[in-house]
């Protein structure tokens, strides 16, 4: 069931982010501002964010053997659009691209169907390796501009339409909600109040912005950052972020099993500071080789790890028949934290022709994380702990 969700989670990450790659495209080709560029790739990203709400609220009634293969089918509807006649004005691109941040929605289902299949002192890990899903975006980095190249600008939207379409039978055949699944009464506005009034809600919302927000915000910029900043040619920029997001994904279930043995407030305060040091490194535009390399790859691991552990801080603190709906709550925060750096670096950019001040703002958001961890996340799971009801961070 992890094998299954985690490859759905990838698919629909793959579907989510096919914009991305093809973004200098789309700006050469209909004569896009910086900020127009900025906006096309973060459309999708705002929601599918905001659409996790209520699909995660919907994961906690109906379970993930109904939801993955329902998102898993909607998805190919602006796929396809966009692959056959979505890709000729800015207009039609960011229509497909509203939709198709339906793919994004999968994150909220996955994390409750896989919560329910293991036990609490797992759940870290096993969260942490369905959240490598996410290197679905880098499958989109890696395969989109090859394939528009070699044959065509609706072959990688006619390819992960197919795809995403054999995953839909397949999950439809396959799946099984966990044994002994509890099936939440009362309305969908009602369940999402109460979720709103837990307080891991808004403290993983607030760490998840930053952590799942700054690895979100770099997939769908990094090929425009490289390409303005050093003069990378497209596919090379492409590649680059392929190698960020990768090394990212590997890290996340790395977070996730070093928070199960040394709590997620230890894992979450070095990756913020690792984080606030790239970012202030980044900052001054050194050289990509070795030292901003170096910087964008030390963020990658730490925003990958510091994910994995903001689950796994939900797994031990929100309640077993609501982590579908914080969840849902979390993920929209973590896809919005990604949805405003992209226009804000555009912006800055097209202001005064350098990401400066950007990845400054990054460091002091990171550091102002930091303190909010060990500060009030920490005493949260140190209550819990004397109540009995978890492990000493």
């Amino acid at each position: 069931m992890l094998g299954l969700a985690t490859v759905g989670f990838a698919l629909n990450f793959w579907a989510w982010a096919l914009l991305s790659p093809l973004g200098p495209r789309f700006k050469d080709d209909l004569g896009l501002s910086a900020f127009q560029q900025a906006l096309l790739v973060a459309v999708p990203v705002v929601v599918g964010s905001i659409g996790r709400i209520p699909v995660g609220a919907l994961t906690d009634r109906f379970g993930g053997r109904v939801m993955f293969p329902l998102v898993s089918a909607v998805t190919i509807v602006p796929v396809l659009f966009l692959g056959l006649i979505g890709t000729t004005s800015l207009a039609a691109l960011l229509v497909g691209g509203f939709f198709l941040g339906v793919g994004g929605t999968a994150f909220a289902v996955g994390v409750p169907f896989v919560n329910l299949w293991f036990p609490p002192e797992r759940r870290g890990l096993a969260i942490g390796i369905f959240g490598a899903g996410m290197g679905g975006t880098a499958i989109s980095a890696l395969t989109t501009v090859d394939l528009v190249e070699r044959s065509g600008v609706a072959t990688p939207f006619v390819v992960t339409a197919v795809v995403l379409a054999v995953y839909a039978v397949v999950a439809a055949l396959l799946l099984r909600d966990a044994p002994g699944r509890t099936v939440p009464t009362g309305s969908l506005g009602g369940r999402l109040a109460a979720t709103a009034r837990l307080p891991i809600t808004w403290q993983a919302s607030a760490l998840y912005a930053v952590a799942f927000g700054g690895f979100v915000a770099f997939s769908v910029y990094l090929p425009a950052y490289l390409g303005t900043a050093y003069g990378l040619a497209q596919a090379d920029a492409a590649d680059r972020m392929a190698g960020f997001v990768l090394l990212a994904v590997v890290m996340r279930p790395v977070g996730g099993w070093l928070s199960d043995r040394v709590g997620p407030v230890r894992v979450l305060v070095a990756c913020l500071a690792v984080v606030a040091v790239g970012a202030v490194v980044q900052a001054f535009t050194p050289v990509l080789m070795p030292w901003g390399t170096i910087a964008f790859l030390a963020m990658a691991a730490a925003l990958g790890a510091g994910s994995g552990a903001v689950f796994a801080l939900v797994a031990l603190l929100a309640p077993a028949d609501k982590v579908g709906s914080v969840t849902g709550v979390v993920g929209a925060a973590g896809g919005l934290g990604g949805f405003v750096p992209p226009l804000l670096m555009g912006a800055l950019y097209g202001a005064m022709s350098s990401y400066a001040l950007g990845l400054a703002a990054l460091a002091v958001v990171a550091l102002a994380s930091l303190l909010f961890t060990t500060t009030v996340v920490r005493r949260a799971v140190h209550a819990r702990a004397d109540r009995g009801e978890g492990p000493t961070p």
